[in-house]
C-alpha cells in the first residue's frame, strides 16, 4: 500500500511539472520573426521573404511566430531542440543541406544543442497558397537523376514550389533545362558555375556556402561546375 501511494505521489508530481512546462510554453511572450535577433532578412520580393539564421552553440532563439508556410535549408550538420508553443520539445538531427517544408501558423524556440553554430536559410512563401496551387502542377514531384558528372534530386513539391538538390563534380553538367518561373538558389558549398544560354554570351556565377541568389523566370540554360571542388546547391522553383 505504501509503495502504491509513493508511486501515485510521484505520478502526480510528474504531471504537475508537465502541466507547468506546457503552461509556460503557452504563455511565453513571442516576437515577430522580423524582430527575432538570430533571423537576418536577406531578400524579400512578391514570392518570398528569406532569412539567414544563425544560433550560437548552446544558445536559443526567442519565441517567434511563423505566419507563413516556409522551407528551410540547413547549413552544416546540427542538432536542435524545437520547442513549439503548447507542445513537448522535439530534438532534430539535421544534415548539411537538409531541406524541409513546414506549414505556418505556429510559434517556437530553436535551441542549438551542439558545439557548432546552427545555421539555416529560412524561406517564407508569401504568395497566397490557393493562388499557387491553382497553377499547373509540375511534370515531376520527386525523382533522382544521374547527370554527366553529378546528380539532381527532386526532393518535394509543396505549395507548388519545387525543391531540388543538385551536386556537380568538377566539370559536371546540369543539361539544358527551362525555368518558366523564377527560382531561388541556396549554395550549400562554394560555387563556381558557368551558365550557357542559347544565343547569349556565356556567364558565370560565384557564390560562397550559405549565399543565396534569385533568378528571374523565362530562362533556358545549362550549368557547368567550372570550379575545382564539388558544387552542391538547392533550388526552389516557382511556377
Amino acid at each position: 500500500m505504501l509503495e502504491f501511494r509513493l508511486m501515485r505521489t510521484r505520478l502526480s508530481v510528474s504531471l504537475l511539472f508537465l502541466s507547468a512546462f506546457i503552461l509556460c510554453a503557452q504563455t511565453t511572450s513571442e516576437v515577430a520573426i522580423t524582430a527575432e535577433p538570430h533571423h537576418h532578412l536577406a531578400l524579400q520580393n512578391q514570392y518570398v521573404r528569406v532569412f539567414k539564421v544563425e544560433v550560437a552553440p548552446h544558445e536559443a532563439t526567442l519565441m517567434h511566430r511563423h505566419q507563413y508556410d516556409y522551407i528551410f535549408v540547413t547549413l552544416g550538420a546540427s542538432q536542435v531542440e524545437n520547442d513549439v508553443a503548447g507542445k513537448l520539445p522535439v530534438t532534430l538531427k539535421l544534415q548539411d543541406g537538409e531541406t524541409r517544408f513546414l506549414p505556418g501558423g505556429f510559434a517556437h524556440i530553436a535551441k542549438d544543442l551542439s558545439d557548432q553554430p546552427f545555421r539555416n536559410i529560412t524561406v517564407e512563401l508569401l504568395q497566397d497558397k490557393k493562388l499557387r496551387q491553382s497553377k499547373s502542377a509540375w511534370d515531376e514531384n520527386r525523382g533522382f537523376h544521374i547527370l554527366n558528372g553529378g546528380t539532381q534530386d527532386i526532393l518535394f513539391v509543396k505549395d507548388n514550389v519545387r525543391a531540388s538538390e543538385v551536386e556537380l563534380q568538377p566539370g559536371g553538367v546540369l543539361p539544358k533545362h527551362h525555368h518558366a518561373g523564377p527560382h531561388l538558389v541556396v549554395a550549400i558549398s562554394d560555387l563556381d558555375l558557368r551558365s550557357d544560354v542559347p544565343g547569349n554570351p556565356v556567364s558565370s556565377k560565384q557564390l560562397k556556402a550559405g549565399d543565396i541568389a534569385w533568378v528571374t523566370g523565362g530562362l533556358t540554360h545549362s550549368l557547368t561546375n567550372v570550379g575545382k571542388q564539388n558544387a552542391k546547391f538547392i533550388t526552389l522553383e516557382f511556377p
